[in-house]
């Protein structure tokens, strides 16, 4: 039973990240084939929009490395969880700022 409940712990951050992962490929994959991508108008604009992610996924590995050293989690579980949760937030942002914004004049 214990041998179970370690492969169970080291498996899970795996399968989660894997499923975040799947989530946002196809969501991207979608708006893609829709042709339904962020764009903005400016340069600066469009760059921020494009890093979103990516900024996600790193400060999601800089907050569990944090978190790793003060709690006694394992670092390659706390890396892996928190690269996911940082890609799943990096998403979020990204459809939250390429919304096109309208003028109510």
């Amino acid at each position: 039973m214990e041998l179970v409940l370690e492969i169970v712990r080291i498996i899970l951050p795996v399968v989660i990240v894997g499923g975040i992962g799947v989530f946002v490929v196809k969501r991207l994959k979608h708006k893609y084939d829709q042709g339904k991508l962020g764009k903005k108008e400016s340069k600066g604009a469009q760059a921020l929009l494009d890093s979103l992610i990516p900024l996600g996924i790193l400060f999601g590995c800089a907050i569990s490395v944090i978190f790793s050293i003060f709690f006694s989690t394992s670092l390659l579980s706390a890396v892996s969880l928190g690269a996911g949760i940082g890609l799943l937030f990096g998403y979020f942002a990204y459809e939250f700022y390429s919304r096109k914004r309208t003028k109510h004049s």
